[in-house]
């Protein structure tokens, strides 16, 4: 017997249905929630620990968002309403922040002055630097300079040879880091320099570095050990420029960030990515439709972000009349980008766990969140108060602000005379640390996936295509009764958090 319909049947209505219009009917339970894996891939080639992407919103993600959610098995996407300089050195930093063994690491020469280690410190976030020669690679290692040889000195423009420390203990090349990290344990050093026959400096090891690989096991790293990053850009022929720096500075993944992507634009610019940079993954989108999704991926897109108007500061839908419900929009588009082995990524509309697993079900890989991160210790921008509640402000990138430093570039609006607002802006209440966050989402998606009855995104997604998977539409009184009703007060869990609601 089966009850409820499968997903082919849900949608063959063609009604524009969004997360809150749908219910998941249980399967059967013979595992536990520690059982469920949420590994996914995000691309042709990018695997998540985690399948939860921050979005590329200047109220939302930049280096703290980034090194964070790449730690917690997820990964960042960096704004661009930013100038090149500043968008390619939050990807350095990034991945320079925890890197296990540091194979390029940055050096000076004894004729540099502390004045320098203050803007290594200030461009990369550390102050850790090896000191050779001649300041480069190239010649052998004669000190290293830390934070406690330099914090006190009063003079920044003295040199590095009157201040850093020659008695250096290192490690030969070739060294494993077990057995480096017992060398930083017994020494009680902060940095263990690794050096060829030579004497060159090979390597850098790092005990922070070390402490967070034990830490945060599901971090999101690349083939060198590096945090892995993501960064958007416009399809703007100056915006090559920027493509160039980030991949300098060493971007794992760029999502090339336009509210309607199915255009001669974005596609242009996929070209010239995949012909320029072969190897870098690239996310396309936005985009709503089967048709849509063919024309990026025959362009060279490893991965569609799906999603028109669903987010919570954006009024596409009600300003353009144009967009899709984003369930309707992320099963149809994952249905041709299964064929073509390219994962979609679920952007907007999610407000709760449920609404990750509501996307997830329906064939996104991943989802991209503004919302649910923003107000969160690692978004850009202060807190403030007003009337007593601690608040951060978030802003869709189509609202007017926002537009003014460089959001219009994602709605082809940057040079128009008369701009019309595709969002808002707005405050939201503080998240605490999304170091609390995402794990607590973490743990509500493997509830989710155990109450389904599979124990994996895989699954999901082969019941999901086999017609196993079941749903049934939700009237306005099913949605009503599925939530708190009829208290005078209750205390309702909240992203990790609990709050009194009166």
């Amino acid at each position: 017997m089966t009850d409820g319909m499968n997903a082919r049947e849900l949608f063959q209505s063609h009604n524009s249905l969004t997360y809150d219009d749908i219910i998941i009917l249980p399967g059967y339970i013979d595992f536990g929630a520690q059982d469920v894996q949420l590994q996914t891939k995000i691309t042709r080639e990018i695997e998540l620990a985690a399948p939860l992407c921050s979005s590329p919103m200047d109220t939302v993600t930049e280096t703290e968002m980034a090194v964070n959610l790449a730690l917690l098995g997820g990964i960042g996407f960096i704004h661009y309403n930013n100038t090149i300089e500043q968008q390619s050195r939050m990807v350095r930093r990034v991945k320079r922040f925890e890197n296990g063994f540091i194979t390029e690491p940055v050096v000076l020469s004894p004729a540099h002055s502390i004045h320098d280690v203050d803007e290594i410190r200030s461009k990369n976030g550390f102050s850790g630097i090896p000191i050779t020669e001649d300041g480069t690679l190239n010649t052998k290692l004669v000190g290293i300079v830390t934070n406690r040889d330099v914090d006190f000195e009063q003079d920044r423009s003295t040199l590095l040879r009157e201040v850093m420390t020659t008695n250096l203990i290192t490690a030969p090349k070739g060294v494993t880091l077990r057995d480096a990290n017992q060398m930083l344990r017994e020494s009680k050093r902060g940095k263990l320099p690794i050096i060829d026959e030579n004497g060159h400096l090979a390597a850098l090891v790092s005990r922070t570095d070390i402490m967070k690989n034990r830490e945060f096991p599901d971090a999101s790293k690349s083939v060198d050990k590096q945090l892995m990053v993501g960064a958007a850009l416009s399809t703007r022929p100056e915006d090559r420029e920027r493509l160039e720096a980030l991949v300098e500075a060493g971007v794992d993944v760029v999502v090339i960030d336009s509210a309607q992507g199915h255009s001669v634009y974005q596609i242009e610019m996929l070209r010239y990515i995949k012909e320029t940079y072969s190897d870098l993954q690239v996310i396309a989108g936005n985009v709503v439709t089967q048709n849509q999704c063919a024309a990026l991926i025959q362009a060279g897109a490893d991965g569609i972000r799906v999603g028109m108007g669903p987010g919570s500061i954006c009024t596409t839908q009600e300003t353009m009349a144009v967009g899709r419900g984003q369930a309707a929009a992320v099963y149809h588009c994952s249905q041709h980008c299964r064929e073509q082995g390219v994962p979609v990524i679920a952007d907007g509309g999610i407000r709760d766990i449920g609404h990750i697993v509501k996307a997830l079900s329906m064939g996104a890989s991943a989802v991209m969140m503004g919302l649910m991160f923003s107000g969160s210790s690692e978004t850009p921008g202060e807190y403030f108060y007003q009337n007593g509640v601690r608040l951060k402000r978030y802003r869709g990138m189509a609202s007017i602000e926002a537009m003014d430093v460089g959001g219009g570039k994602r709605y082809f609006a940057e040079d128009e005379p008369v701009r019309v607002a595709q969002g808002v802006s707005g405050m939201v209440m503080d998240k605490g640390s999304i170091r609390n966050l995402v794990p607590y989402l973490c743990q509500g998606l493997k509830h989710a996936f155990q109450d389904i009855g599979v124990k994996n995104l895989e699954t999901l997604h082969t019941i999901l295509n086999s017609g196993d998977l079941c749903f049934e539409t939700r009237t306005q009184s099913a949605q009503q009764e599925g939530g708190v009703h009829d208290m005078y007060s209750y205390e309702k869990p909240a992203l990790g958090t609990r709050e009194r609601v009166e």
